[in-house]
């Protein structure tokens, strides 16, 4: 049964009958009286009632005292009275309309057409924010969560993916892996220190694997092949021919530590690509595996080897040019592996561009990671060297000797996993960095590359 009072009637007044809420001659009236209608809370003082029956004074050509482009109280079509439509009975919907539904085309609620829901102007979404703004978002060029003076606004764009930092609000200054612009080298070090607190438990055991097993085959094969040098005799007229098979040896030498390499290479470049997917998802707060991080990281290793190759050519070469030209392009192609693994696209091209474009910052970053790599690998190298003398000319020529020496090799190699953590770990903080430096990017986004 509706509740609307009989046409011509106000809510509360007396119709026909003499009765309020009378549904007029003929027509049973309701079972017990409507209650009335709140008041207008914009009405002025003087106990209205809403809505009102009259004119707005000053605006004599508002009927049912709404302002211009309001439609009466209800949403029914201009000129038809209060109420229900002429020939309705009483309670009844019109025709072809469902139970309880609205005039077709007419939103719910009764708001005018094309007029969100709160009565906001056009084209403004609801709560008030400004056309084309995200909701929660600060105004254009105004940085989220007001970070310090000097990150400017985001410009326009989809969001990153991954959950990122909200599209329009610059750079996150509280990222766990990108250091923002005006970070300084503080910025740099403590997200390094963070990743590594963060993520070792799940690198020790990855570069275990992938970077210190193949440097220990490595390392026993090389012992095992080395040519004994000691078959090399001088003549008393200062020759010094070559004993039968010697160059066999080296050859045999040769192939099989190169060959060795080469496919360890690739199980070195899936402990890479798998080390900086696991620094990255760590970052998020995610739980990663050491299997996710294998199956990743062997997913994306041929690519990384065949760069690897690459890049380490053209170190080579340069190295034979004075050396100094193989200098500048480790320095250079530094971050070659982590834009093949985050970007997958001209990897060395865009790091000879990183370098050059901040290059005082890149040297620096750089320099400090090398020092701390080169200084590692030869305090592990001589260890390794003086245990190794230790034990002989022929170490291999006792069950003793041949124990204690592969037990010092195991030793060396499990001591070299902190130094490439450490390498690893600052330059994909390094690339995180350079990121940044070229526009508004965060972990998540990084993490969306991924893949």
């Amino acid at each position: 049964m509706s509740d609307q009072p009989p046409p011509g009637a106000a809510p509360g007044e007396p119709d026909g009958s003499g009765q309020p809420g009378s549904g007029g001659p003929g027509r049973p009236g309701p079972a017990e009286p409507a209650a009335p209608l709140p008041s207008d809370p914009t009405a002025a003082p003087g106990g209205s009632v809403f809505p009102p029956t009259g004119v707005l004074p000053g605006n004599p050509a508002t009927p049912s005292g709404y302002p211009p482009g309001y439609p009466p109280y209800g949403g029914y079509p201009p000129g038809q009275p209060y109420g229900h439509p002429p020939d309705q009975p009483h309670g009844a919907y019109p025709p072809d309309q469902a139970h309880g539904a609205y005039p077709p085309g007419q939103p719910h609620g009764a708001y005018p057409p094309g007029q969100p829901h709160g009565a906001y102007p056009p084209g403004q979404p609801y709560g008030g924010h400004p056309a084309g703004q995200p909701y929660g978002n600060p105004p254009p060029g105004q940085p989220y969560g007001n970070p310090p003076p000097g990150y400017g606004g985001y410009p326009g764009g989809p969001v990153p993916p991954y959950g990122g930092w909200p599209a329009g609000a610059g750079w996150n200054p509280q990222d766990p892996l990108v250091n923002p612009p005006g970070g300084g080298l503080e910025g740099w070090w403590n997200r390094g220190l963070a990743v590594l607190g963060r993520s070792w438990r799940i690198l020790v055991p990855l570069l275990l694997i992938t970077q210190a097993v193949p440097a220990l085959v490595i390392s026993v094969l090389s012992l095992l092949l080395t040519p004994d040098g000691e078959q090399l005799v001088t003549t008393p007229d200062g020759n010094t021919p070559l004993p039968p098979g010697f160059l066999a040896e080296v050859g045999t030498f040769a192939a099989v530590i190169g060959l060795g390499a080469l496919l360890f290479g690739l199980v070195q470049a899936a402990g890479w690509a798998g080390g900086a997917w696991a620094v990255t998802r760590q970052a998020l707060g995610e739980q990663v595996t050491l299997g996710a991080a294998l199956r990743y990281g062997f997913r994306r290793a041929l690519g990384l080897w065949g760069w690897n190759l690459l890049v380490g050519l053209l170190i080579g070469v340069g190295v034979c040019f004075c050396f100094l030209p193989g200098i500048y392009l480790a320095f250079a192609l530094s971050l070659a592996a982590p834009v093949y693994v985050y970007e997958r696209e001209n990897p060395i091209g865009r790091s000879f561009r990183m370098f050059h474009d901040r290059l005082g910052m890149m040297l620096g970053r750089i320099c400090l990671v090398g020092v701390v790599v080169i200084v590692g690998s030869l305090l592990v190298s001589v260890l390794e060297g003086v245990g190794t003398e230790a034990l002989g000319a022929d170490p291999w020529g006792s069950p003793g000797t041949a124990g204690v020496l592969v037990v010092l090799l195991v030793i060396s190699a499990a001591l070299n996993v902190p130094v490439q953590m450490i390498q690893q770990v600052g330059i994909v903080v390094t690339y995180a960095e350079q990121r940044g430096q070229e526009g508004p990017v965060d972990t998540a986004r990084l993490a969306g590359e991924l893949g």
